[in-house]
């Protein structure tokens, strides 16, 4: 009986400590790297995101990527890089624990392709993602995004011309906080 007592106490304790910590998560102008799967397409990249705003529960996000498109060229496979661009509206959700963010996101994305494997010099299109920050520490998180991107572009130098930066968008990476 002794045990159960003492066990019963910490967790209370535990869970009394859990419920009673600050919220360190900062909502200030925050910048990120980033590593991205649009469909097939591997990119990397850089964010900045503003400060938060309407009580702290909306931002605006920039993004920037490298991106590499995966394709036949004399018949060999290559990696051929072009840009993509990007602008959305972030949503906060929910905080749990005082160290999860959960958030939306969507916007417009513009992909400058390369010459190499289509004939457009821009293609516009919008984004959605569900995101989860981890912090670990006051000045910066990890995070995960999951989502989906359509912009329609086709590489249309290459034959079939196969979509790219469509469908199903992973990211992931670290952003640092500046109060």
């Amino acid at each position: 009986m002794k045990r159960i007592l003492i066990l019963f106490s910490i967790m209370t304790f535990i869970t009394c400590s859990l419920h009673a910590q600050e919220n360190s998560i900062s909502t200030g102008f925050s910048f990120g790297f980033q590593l991205n799967q649009y469909q097939k397409d591997f990119g990397l990249g850089l964010s900045a995101t503003s400060p938060y705003f309407a009580k702290d529960r909306v931002a605006i996000r920039m993004r920037g990527n490298l991106m590499y498109n995966e394709h036949l060229k004399d018949e060999k496979i290559t990696w051929t890089p072009y840009y993509n661009l990007s602008l959305g509206v972030v949503g906060i959700s929910a905080y749990v624990a005082g160290s999860i963010k959960l958030y939306g996101e969507g916007g417009l994305i513009a992909l400058i392709p390369s010459s190499d494997f289509s004939d457009k010099d821009f293609v516009l299109g919008g984004y959605g993602v569900f995101g989860f920050e981890f912090y670990p520490g006051i000045r910066g998180c990890y995070f995960i995004e999951l989502g989906g991107v359509g912009t329609g572009a086709t590489a249309d130098k290459i034959p079939s011309n196969p979509i790219y930066s469509n469908g199903f968008l992973i990211s992931t990476g670290i952003r640092f906080h500046i109060r």
